[in-house]
Order: C-alpha cells, then structure tokens, then sequence
C-alpha cells in the first residue's frame, strides 16, 4: 500500500511538469511576436457616419473570426469605433470637420492634421492584453467658401484724386488651405444696380444713351455699362504678398466729378481653387467727396405766417428751409437774422440749425399787429456762402374776455338773495325770472350761446327776437318745462353757463336756487311692505319686538302719523291680546311669553294715518319669526358604536359612521364632532385610540383611520366622539366607539429552526423512518391563517427522505447506499392556509457519512450549496460512478505491473525492511500513528456485552444516530468571514462524532479530507449586501428561509453549479483562498428564491 501511495504521488509530479512544458496558447504568440508599430490611415473630412477606414486586426497580423481576440478603443472614441470581433475601425455619428478641430485650427500642411487613438487586442478571458497606438490624418476637402468681413465695402474717394491712384481693399478669408483657398479676385457691377447717386441731368442722358446704344434689351445694356464702369473709372489690380497672400488693390482710372456722381456700387468676387470652386461677393461701395462750390438756397424769397397772440414761448411758428447741393461741412446751413428791428429780436426765437421760427416772449395784439424782417442761410464752407428770405408775421387776435350772467326778479315770483319760492302746483311754462348775458369781445368770439344745465324742469327762452339787437349782449326768461312735486324735489339749483363762438371758447356760469313750497298730497309710506321680525323665545312680558315707522312726504300737519294694529289679511288670529303698538313711537311690545316650540311665526298688521284734511293713511305687514334658543343637547343614536375592519386597510379610509342628531336649529344645531381618546382596553391586544390615528369626517360622521392597522401588532380599538353644537353656551354630548380588527393572511411562515447553513449528520446505519430532523417554522397570523403545513420541493432525487406536512419531521424512507454517501440537500416548503396562502423555502442539508473527521470540509459544501442554484441537485457523491471506473482502470494497470515488477518488489522490500530494523524505524506488525487510508475501530465494532439476565441493549430512538453540525469557532463564536478558515484539527470539532457506524463502513469525510486540497469556506448565516454581487459567494436571504409563493419558487439554471462543477473533476492547487466566479445565472436564481410573501 505504502508502494502505491508513493506511485501516485510520482505521477502526479510528472503531470505538474507536463504542465509547465506545455507551450504558450496561440493568441499570446501573436501578441508577443506583433511588433509595436504606429497605426496609420487616411481619411477625408466631412464624411457620414460608418465610413470604413481600415481592419486593426488585418494590419497587426492577428487572425480573428474564432472570437479568443477582442479589440477595445481605449481612446479616440469620440470620432472613431472599432468591431470588438473583426477589428474594423470606422467612423461614428459625430462629424469630422477638420476646420473645428482644436489640434488643426493653426495647422496649414495636411499631412500634420490628424487624430490619434489607441486599441488594446484582448486575449481570452483577459488573460493577456496588448496596447497599440494609431493616427488617422485628417485630408481636407473644399468645404468652405471664402468670405469678406462684411457684405458691405466701403471705400472713400475725393473727387480731384489723380488718375492712377491705388487704393487697398480688405481682403477676403478662407479656412481652407493649398489649392480650396483663395485663388482670384474679380471686379464686376451689381448686377440690376444703377450704379450709384446721379444728378437729373445726368441720370436722363444716361440712360437715353443705353437705350439708343443696345436696343437689345436691359440685360446687355447692364452689362455694356459694366464694362464702361470697369474700364473708364475703376480697375482691380491683385498683388501677391510675401506670405503668400493675394492682397486686391482698387486702381483710379478716369475723372471723378462728384456733381455727375457721388457714388459707384461694385461688386467684388472671390473664388478658390477647389473643384467645384466656391465664391462669394461682396457690394463694394466707392463715395466721392465734394468741395463746397454752391451756395444755399431758400425754398421760398417771403415766408408769412399768422400768430395767435399770448402764444406760449417756445411755441413753433414757421420752419425756414434752404438746400445746399455740397456735402459734409460744405453743404452744413445756419440761420440768423438779417434786417430786424429790436422787438423782432425780443419776442421771437431763431434756431441757427434747423430753422424754426419761435415764440420767445408773448405777443399782445394790442401792442403790435404786425412783424416784418428778414432771415440769412450761411454755409460753413471757406469762403461761407448765404442767401436770405422775407418774412412776414400777422398777429392774429383771440378770445380772451368770457361772457357775464345777471338773474334778476321777473313778474309776482319773489327772487331774494338768488332764491325764488315758487309753489309745487304752479302751470307749466312760467316765466320766474330774467337772465341777461354779454360778452366784451367781438366778432365770432363775442357771439354767445346760453343754456341751463343739468336735468332741472327749466329752460330759457329768448326774451326780444328784434333783428337789431347785438350779438354780444342777449335776454332771456327762464320758464318751468315740468310740473313741480314738493315731495320728489323741494329744491332746484339752477345753473346757467354761456358760452361763446371763440377758438377755443370761453364760458361762465350763474346759478338761481329755486325752492318748491309743499301741498297735502302724500299719504303715509312704509319702508317694507312685509316687515319680518325674528324675536327670541322665552322672553320677559312687555319687552319690546320692534319699531315700525311709516314716512311722510310732506311737511307740517300732514306729516304728523299715528299708528295702530290690525289684523292681517291672511290670518284669522288677533294680534290684540298677544302684541301692542305705541301710537306715536311705533314701537310693537309683546304681552306674554313666546315658545318656538308650541308656534314659530306671527303675522298683524300695521295701519299709518297722517293728521292732514283730508286724512290719508298707509299699511304695512309684521311677520315675527320666534328664534330658537340653545335649549336642546345633542344626542347619539347609539351610546355604543361597534364596528369590524380588515387590517392592512389603506390609511385614509373610511372604517365606520356615527349618527348624531340636536333638535334645535340654526347654529345651535351646527354640530363639531372630534375624537377623544379613552382608556387602554383589556387584554386581546386591544387598546385605546388616538386622536392621531382617527379623524372623524363633520358633515357625515365617517369615522377615518390615518394609519394602517397591524392586527399582530393592535386586535382593537377603543375611543370616545364627541359632539358639541354652535349655541352660547355650547351643550355637548360623546358616544363610545369599539373597532375590532380583522385578520387577513399577510405574514408568511418564518422557519425557525434549523438554519440553512447548518446540516445534520445521518449515518448509513440508520434505519428507515427515522427521523432525521424537524423543521421548525411559526407565524403570526392567527385562526386559519396561521395552520402550516410542509413539503420538500426539491433536492430529493433519490426519494430517500420526506417530510410529514403537519409537524415537519423529516424522516428518512429509501435505503443507503453508497453513492449516497455525502452532502444531501433538501428545499423544504412551508404552507399556510390562508387565502390566497403565503409560503416560505428553507434549505436542510443532510450528511450522510460513519463519522464527521472533517467538519471544515463539509461546511465548505454546505457553503458551497447556499451558492448553488435550486435546480441544480445536491445528493450524495456525484463522483461516485467515476471512481468505480477509475478504480477498475487502477486495478487492471496494476494487475499487468506487478506480473512484471514482482521480482523487483519483493528485492526492495527485504532491503527496506532490513535498513528499518537497523535504524529502529518500521518494524514489521507494528501500526502507523496515522493512516488516512484505514477505516478507524469503533467501539461499536465488538460485539455488545449482555448484562446479567441476558437481556440486549434496548432500541435505540430515532435521533440517536443523528447529530446536528453548526460550525462554530473554538471560543464558541461564528465565523463571520467568508474566506475564513476551518483547520480539520481544531479543538471544537473534536465534539462531532458519530454515534453509530462500524468498522467496514466507508469514511467519505476522509476521502474529502485527502483529495481535496482546496481551503474551506465558512458562510455567514446572513447574505452579503446586495451591492457586493462580485463577491466570492452568492448571495442570499438575510434570514435563514426563502419566503416566497409556493408556486413561484425558482429552480431552473442553465449554468452548473460551483460545487456540481468541481465534484467531477480535480481541483487546481492555485490559490490559498477559494474564490469562485458565480455566472449571473446564478445571481439571478439566488434573487428568485428571495421573493415576498405571496399574499
């Protein structure tokens, strides 16, 4: 055995240097042999997007199409991307102007204008990466036109500069460079423009010249004078500069008399080289200055106007104007007085620049009728040359005196102090007094027009029509055009006004107070027709209902009134012994006292008669309305409300209605109901309620929660409402309100024990029915909700195990064999009742080995399960089977070698045994301290001793052959990191051992223990947070279940499992720590089984 041992190690060697031989994966040559080199292309500017500009992989030699070789553009992605597979580099959306560039702007030479970037080629799985650096030289295309500074030139040009003078014109700019930038300049006339400002003589002639000359029409007459213009004024000349620039220069070609034409309009074109060419223009506009050879000139030799005296200052008279044909200072006018007397110079106002003729003191009529002077136009010119004008200023009378008014006494009408008495039952059209109006200007302004204003019952009426009489001094008699009623109006005041005909006019006024005298023609009048009183119940005998008063228009003995009662027309009753009315007050008294209660409403009626002869009287209706007094509580229907809600109900809803009612009206029966809290309630998790978790609704009386209700948490509430009415002083009244709540099923079942990083060991031993474990689970809903039953959904592919639904015994019920010595783990379901019912998984781990040698081991699997997908099963050793046929492939090797090497065995095993009995080393018969390979004796192995009467051991329970592992450290505390490690020596694992097993039964957990080289694992109980995917585990519920509908349990994955992956192949000794690289297949399957309770 020791032979074979040191055989297998030999070729495991052997295998370690085959490895280290082996050459390098093809991709990495590559790599390594691909010199670095600068990519280079070519690619024009302005092109759309997508366009090809080479294959990466194709110029560094790589062969792609296997998909081993990926490339990255690590830079220049803002212009250019690359195919990850094929290494095609391309363009992107964004459009490559080379103008815009910030690395091109000063550049002229297309061979330095480029844009870099740089592409890794990446090896499978990263493993290797290469970085190369690229350039993509930007060309340039005609794409930009040549463009002057403005679309308007303009150049200045004095008339008597000689023939051949040389003007320089801005020049033009071009952002392209080479043959697309400026290449000439052309001088043509805009075409359709006349070519500048002509004088009248001249444009005439002008244009009857082209028309004799080209009688082919217009266009070929504007081109006939372009070619004039061009040849016998102008000429473009371009000179080259010593940078390279082409710089237009204008060229004065013949005589330029600015009386002929002051202006030219040219247009000015350049062109580049490209192909097609681009070109723009620009209106080149040449100005010809002037020199001052004319004198002003007068529109008019006499300018007269017309004045209105006692005009303001400053007011604008006439505006003298006179017209220079020079230009600048040459053709610049001012304006001063001539021939003028000192009065011209004080009253009026010259302004030198603009000509206006202005008041600067006022004019009287009176004083002066008529100013006469002259004015001069002056240029600013060396020598100034002037002109003068003529004017004549009529002073213009106006209306500046205002009418009079006189009233005086007319006939038997007294008029005293500008008052007339006039009695009401004067007739219609009566003269009552005399208006005499005058006005002591003339003419059209002292011609007056007279009239009363205002809507009186009065007009006036000429006194005389006599042809004679003067304009400016009228009578007239002021009659009555309405009859006159005392008790509508007592009094007129009469205004007069007169106006006269001046512009403007003006207008005075005169007023007479006409006072009517009053007649007995008015009866008493109430305000109201129907009076209604609201008078309080309960009141004192005597007291005082209300004042009724009646008006009378008239005055004296007719308006004096007396009062008195009746009854009304439409009652039957008499308000005689109940209600009372002073005579001269009015005042309305009751005798007895009122209650709303028996009658609500009494109606009388009240007679006014006044004491004039004939007497006249009025009436009018009372309608006392009995108020209501607070005299009346509230009241609750109910003293007890009682009401049932479901929990979970949505805050803000409605969870039950009081009903309150208060006999009284009007405010008093105006009730406010609010929620007072009461006394905390007895047992059943009742209790009292808060103001703050019910509001209660005014109008209605619905009762809201503003929470929602937990009925684990609070089973019933108990509070008071209370009703309190408007009145002074307000009455109130409360009402007990019970709220029992409901369950409904929206807990889930929470498993308690055991937890799903813990595992129970089963020996091989032990017999059917036994019961494994029992599966723990609680929840807090109550009655039906709360009934749980259990089910294994999974894990079990042998059905060697189930679980009784009631209890959650899990009990084993298939044979042990072999193959399912290892790591069981079951997906067990626990049900409520409800409805719809909630579920929750739990993950059991069962092991299935003699004995527990290393702990460590097995709660690496158990981690390496809560990592594992629910699809994929874990149960027993998955390479059980291979190892048979490994094992039967050992065995036949081994058979043929030992016919061979018998001979030379049996030599080196006397030479071994001899060289151990000299150094006192191996002795034959004698037992190694430790072999991994040997089953360990058991006690159980000999045989029972039976006690005195014979009798054999008792049964043994069901749970003796179990034992339970939770891997713990040695100071009893958990591990907590996740690649923490668990020594197979340490302290604390000496405690799991197994109770039954004998000697010939299998110890797989030493197997594992001297084939695995990998570290183990401890698995927290809680998941790692849910931003830390990347870590070595997956990730799981932070309890010890998977909550989730029974129906919705996830248990599909298209990818192998860590621990089905590795358990079928030999492990790599690579690292001292396990880290494993969970696809996200089995993320996502971790995050199906933490799904919400499923209501």
């Amino acid at each position: 055995m020791r032979t074979l041992l040191g055989f297998v190690q030999g070729c495991y060697c052997c295998c370690c240097c085959f490895l280290l031989l082996s050459p390098l994966p093809p991709p990495l040559w590559v790599s390594l042999a691909a010199a670095k080199q600068m990519l280079r292309y070519r690619l024009a500017e302005e092109g759309p997007a997508d366009i090809r500009i080479g294959n990466v992989a194709s110029d560094l030699g790589i062969v792609t199409g296997s998909g081993e070789v990926t490339f990255s553009l690590e830079s220049g992605s803002d212009y250019l991307k690359i195919d990850n597979m094929t290494g095609e580099l391309s363009t992107t959306e964004r459009r490559i102007d080379r103008e815009k560039l910030p690395q091109c702007q000063m550049i002229f030479d297309e061979n330095e204008c480029f844009l870099d970037f740089e592409v890794s080629v990446i090896g499978p799985s990263q493993s290797w990466v290469d970085l190369f650096e690229g350039r993509v030289i930007i060309l340039d295309i005609n794409d930009n036109t040549p463009t002057f500074p403005s679309p308007v030139l303009t150049l200045t040009v004095e008339e008597n500069r000689p023939v051949g003078t040389l003007y320089l014109l801005p020049t033009a700019t071009d952002r392209d460079f080479g043959r697309n930038g400026i290449e000439r300049y052309e001088l043509l006339q805009e075409p359709g423009s006349d070519g500048g400002r002509r004088g009248a003589g001249g444009s005439s002639s002008s244009a009857t010249s082209d028309s004799a000359l080209y009688p082919g029409g217009s266009k070929r007459r504007q081109e006939a004078a372009d070619s004039a213009a061009r040849s016998s004024v102008f000429e473009l000349q371009v000179a080259d500069t010593s940078d390279g620039e082409k710089q237009p220069q204008l060229i004065v070609k013949g005589a330029l008399d600015r009386e002929q034409r002051d202006s030219y309009e040219l247009s000015l074109r350049v062109r580049d080289g490209g192909d097609p060419a681009r070109s723009s223009q620009a209106i080149l506009r040449v100005l010809i200055t002037d020199v001052n050879d004319n004198s002003p000139r007068f529109e008019k030799s006499v300018y007269e106007a017309d004045l209105a005296e006692n005009s303001s200052p400053g007011t604008p008279i006439l505006q003298l104007r006179a017209a220079d044909s020079d230009v600048g200072v040459n053709g610049q006018i001012e304006y001063v007085f001539g021939a003028a007397t000192e009065s011209v110079r004080r009253l009026l106002r010259l302004d030198e620049s603009s000509g206006w003729l202005s008041v600067l003191h006022r004019i009287d009529r009176e004083e002066v009728n008529q100013l006469r002077f002259t004015v001069m136009a002056r240029d600013r010119g060396q020598p100034p040359k002037t002109d003068k004008a003529t004017v004549v200023l009529n002073i213009r009378d106006e209306n500046d005196n205002v009418p009079t008014i006189d009233i005086r006494k007319i006939g038997r009408i007294p008029l005293r102090d500008g008052v007339a008495t006039v009695a009401e039952d004067v007739l219609v059209d009566t003269p009552i007094a005399l208006v005499q109006v005058s006005d002591r200007d003339q003419g059209e302004n002292g011609v007056v027009t007279c009239t009363v204003v205002g809507d009186v019952p009065f007009q006036l009426k000429p006194a005389s029509e006599g042809e004679g009489e003067p304009q400016n001094k009228r009578k007239y008699f002021l009659h009555t055009s309405a009859p006159l009623d005392y008790e509508v109006v007592r009094d007129y005041n009469v205004v007069i006004v007169a106006v006269d005909s001046g512009s403007p006019s003006l207008s005075s006024n005169n007023s007479l107070l006409v006072r009517v005298a009053d007649t007995n023609d008015n009866p008493p009048v109430f305000s109201q027709a129907v009076l209604e009183v609201s008078f309080p119940e309960n009141n004192a005998p005597g007291e005082r209902v209300a004042t009724v008063l009646a008006t009378d228009a008239d005055s004296g003995k007719n308006a004096e009134i007396a009062y008195s009662l009746e009854a009304s027309p439409l009652s039957a009753d008499s308000p005689g012994g109940l209600f009372t009315i002073d005579p001269d007050s009015g005042d309305v008294r009751v005798q007895a006292v009122l209650d709303r209660e028996q009658r609500d409403t009494y109606e009388f009626q009240v007679t006014a008669r006044d004491k004039g002869v004939p007497s006249l009287q009025g009436s009018t209706t009372v309608v006392v309305r009995v108020a209501d007094r607070n005299d009346n509580e509230p009241r609750f229907m109910q003293d007890v409300f009682t009401f049932y809600v479901k929990e979970n109900l949505q805050p803000n809803s409605p969870v039950g209605m009081v009903t309150v009612m208060d006999a009284d009206k009007g405010r008093n029966a105006q009730l406010s109901l609010s929620i007072q809290a009461s006394e905390p309630g007895g047992g059943g998790g009742g209790g009292g309620g808060s103001p703050s978790i019910f509001s209660i609704e005014n109008d209605t009386g619905t009762i809201y929660s503003t929470v929602s209700f937990d009925r684990e948490l609070q089973t019933s509430y108990t509070f008071r409402v209370k009703a309190v009415d408007g009145g002074e002083p307000s009455r109130s009244a409360t009402a007990t309100v019970s709220l029992f709540v409901m369950d409904e099923n929206d807990n889930a079942p929470v498993v308690t024990a055991p937890v799903n990083s813990s595992y129970t060991v089963l020996p091989p031993s032990s017999g059917l029915r036994s019961v494994v474990t029992t599966v723990q689970a609680r929840d807090a809903d109550a009655g039906q909700n709360a009934e749980l039953s259990y089910s294994l959904v999974g894990g079990n592919p042998f059905k060697l195990f189930e679980i009784d639904p009631s209890s959650g015994a899990v009990s084993l019920v298939g044979k042990l064999a072999p193959k399912h010595y290892g790591l069981h783990r079951l997906v067990v379901q626990v049900n409520d009742s409800g409805q719809p019912p909630q579920a929750t998984t739990a993950l059991l781990h069962v092991f299935v080995n003699e004995s527990l040698a290393n702990a460590s081991l097995v709660e690496s699997q158990v981690a390496r399960s809560l990592h594992t997908p629910l699809a994929h099963d874990i149960a027993g050793d998955p390479s059980y089977e291979l190892s048979k046929q490994r094992l039967s492939i050992v065995v036949g090797v081994v058979a043929g070698v030992m016919t061979v090497v018998l001979l030379i065995l049996v030599v080196g095993l006397a030479r071994y045994c001899r060289s151990k009995g000299k150094h006192g080393g191996y002795e034959a018969g004698k037992k190694d301290h430790e072999d991994f390979f040997t089953p360990q004796q058991h006690e159980k192995a000999k045989k029972p001793k039976k006690d005195k009467k014979g009798k054999k051991p008792g049964k043994q329970p069901l749970y003796s052959s179990i034992v339970t592992v939770e891997a713990s450290k040695p100071n009893g505390q958990r591990y907590d990191g996740v690649h923490e490690k668990l020594s197979a020596d340490s302290p604390s694992l000496s405690r799991y051992r197994s109770v039954n097993g004998g000697p010939g039964s299998p110890d797989l957990a030493r197997h594992y223990k001297s084939s695995s080289p990998l570290p183990t694992v401890q698995l927290h109980p809680q998941s790692p947070t849910a931003g830390k995917k990347h870590q070595a585990v997956q990730e799981l519920p932070p309890a010890n279940t998977f909550v989730g509908a029974g129906d919705n349990i996830s248990i599909g994955s298209d990818h192998c499992s860590e621990y089905s992956c590795q358990a079928s192949s030999k492990y790599s000794k690579q690292v001292d720590t396990m880290q494993t690289t969970q696809p996200p297949g089995h993320i996502e399957e971790s995050c199906k089984m933490n799904v919400c309770p499923r209501k």
